[in-house]
């Protein structure tokens, strides 16, 4: 709508009212309902059984997650959970039996990878800066853990809890990627024994369960180890699973590799460039960014990989929980020990999925 005024020479001057606002149907919490809940008569069904289901399940769990909850110290009068059970078992669940005098080791070593962290997730400084702090930084991390710097060593049968578990998957996923590509590429590669060598470590490795290549790792290994040689356990493991996750890496890549067109090798080799600066500086580069999704799912798929880990004798983070659940002054608290798990994977894994979805954002434009 316009209104029209006169000005002294008796011309009309059309001015513009302002815009109405949308109506309330269509914008807001309502117009969002409509479209994401409400758009057909199958969805308005489904939104009002799950509304049905929330009200049913929700009011009895967070009465007996917080209302009723104890939280310091055991009741029996309460009905809900017993969280004191954590708050008791916290440094076990966190290190397992580190030394507490000790303690201060892991603490520091928790948060400088916080801290990078939070520096990779704000990209406040360089990615190559970024890189070499990821692949340098934890080796002097891990000297602090297990001794060194004029530091006693803790034996790392000792290791344990989340500690553990996020040990052995950021080790792991460091390690594997740069492995899994090189697999990806040599099993594209036109060397008849680069390319046969590669295939078959990535078909042999991904052809068995995980828990067959932790129990080969843990107890067949050391049978084939010449006389004298002897790896720990732990590292035995964390070799064995950074094999298993390199081949399904690699797969992914090589996926990546595929979706690149030709007209990518043939305008880089029109510049002059060699095979390897291709691959290195147009292929590769475009190919990671097509599977970043897959990638991240990679990594979330390490991380609860972890939890297998129990059964050649390690205690994580889960087999932590289920150790202290077993303890003859805290039995009965199974439901509080396995929730407590759930959530604390949940917020890790959730966290490397978010910082996938950023990277997938920043790499559309």
């Amino acid at each position: 709508m316009e209104t029209a005024t006169l000005t002294p020479l008796g011309l009309k001057t059309f001015v513009p009212r302002p815009d109405k606002a949308p109506p309330l149907v269509a914008s807001g919490i309502i117009g969002w309902m409509r479209i994401n809940l409400f758009n057909t008569s199958f969805n308005s069904v489904l939104t009002v059984l799950a509304l049905a289901f929330l009200c049913k399940v929700l009011p009895p769990l967070v009465s007996w997650a917080f209302l009723d909850a104890s939280w310091l110290t055991p009741s029996p009068e309460h009905e809900g959970a017993c969280w004191a059970f954590i708050v008791n078992k916290f440094r076990v669940l966190m290190v397992g039996l580190y030394p507490g005098e000790q303690l201060w080791r892991p603490m520091a070593v928790a948060v400088i990878m916080g801290i990078l962290s939070v520096v990779t997730v704000a990209r406040k400084l360089s990615t190559r800066l970024l890189i070499l702090l990821w692949y340098t930084l934890p080796v002097g991390l891990f000297f602090i853990i297990n001794g060194g710097f004029g530091l006693p060593k803790v034996e790392q049968s000792l290791w344990g809890g989340l500690m553990l578990s996020m040990g052995l998957a950021v080790i792991g996923i460091l390690l594997s990627l740069p492995f899994g590509i090189l697999l990806a590429l040599g099993r594209r590669s036109r060397l008849a024994v680069v390319r046969t060598l590669c295939t078959g470590i990535i078909e042999c490795v991904r052809g068995v369960p995980l828990i067959t290549i932790l129990f080969m790792a843990s107890v067949m290994l050391p049978i084939f180890l010449p006389q004298g040689v002897n790896i720990n356990n732990l590292l035995r493991v964390q070799i064995g699973m950074i094999l298993f996750s390199s081949a399904y890496i690699a797969e992914v890549v090589r996926g990546g590799l595929q979706a690149i067109p030709v007209g990518q090798f043939e305008a880089a080799g029109s510049l002059g460039l060699k095979p390897w600066q291709t691959t290195v500086f147009v292929v590769l580069p475009q190919a990671l960014r097509h599977v970043v999704p897959s990638l991240i799912g990679r990594c979330v798929a390490l991380f609860k990989d972890t939890s297998l880990v129990i059964i050649v004798g390690l205690l994580d983070f889960l087999g932590m929980v289920k150790a202290s659940s077993q303890d003859p002054k805290w039995l009965g608290y199974d439901a509080e020990a396995y929730v407590f798990c759930a959530f604390v994977y949940w917020i890790i894994c959730f966290s490397m999925s978010r910082y996938g979805q950023s990277i997938e954002r920043r790499n559309q434009w």
